[in-house]
C-alpha cells in the first residue's frame, strides 16, 4: 500500500457553522464514495478555509461523520487577492493500493471552477 493524497474543495453559502459543516460533510461523503474510502485507512486530513470563514472548524464535520481516530487539522488559506471566496479545501492522506491515476479528486459547488479538468 501507498499513502496517496486525495484533494477536494467546496464553497459555502455563508459564514455560519451550519453552512460550513453541511458543505464539508457533503464534500467528505462524495470523496468517500468516489474513492471507496475506508476510514480506518485514512492517515490524516488537512482542512483549509479562506479568511472569510470563521464560524466553525471543518474538522468538526469529519468528527460528526465518525472519523474519531483520524488526525485532523484546520488552517487558514493564504489570502490571495481575487481567489475564490468562502472556500473549504481538504487534503486526505489515504493508505491504499490504488495508483495516483485511480484517485478521484472532488470539487463541488463553486469550487468546481478550481479544477475544470477534473469535472465529468
Amino acid at each position: 500500500m501507498s499513502c496517496r493524497g486525495i484533494r477536494g474543495a467546496t464553497t459555502v453559502e455563508a459564514d455560519t457553522a451550519e453552512a460550513i459543516l453541511e458543505a464539508t460533510r457533503e464534500l467528505l461523503a462524495r470523496m468517500v464514495e468516489a474513492n471507496d474510502l475506508v476510514v480506518e485507512d485514512v492517515a490524516s486530513v488537512l482542512f483549509t478555509v479562506t479568511h472569510d470563514l470563521k464560524a466553525a472548524f471543518p474538522a468538526q464535520a469529519a468528527r460528526e461523520l465518525g472519523w474519531q481516530h483520524v488526525p485532523l487539522l484546520d488552517a487558514q488559506e493564504i489570502p490571495v487577492p481575487g481567489s475564490l471566496a468562502r472556500c473549504v479545501r481538504v487534503l486526505v492522506h489515504y493508505n491504499t493500493a490504488k495508483t495516483q491515476a485511480e484517485i478521484r479528486h472532488v470539487y463541488l459547488r463553486g469550487a468546481a471552477a478550481l479544477r475544470p479538468d477534473l469535472q465529468e
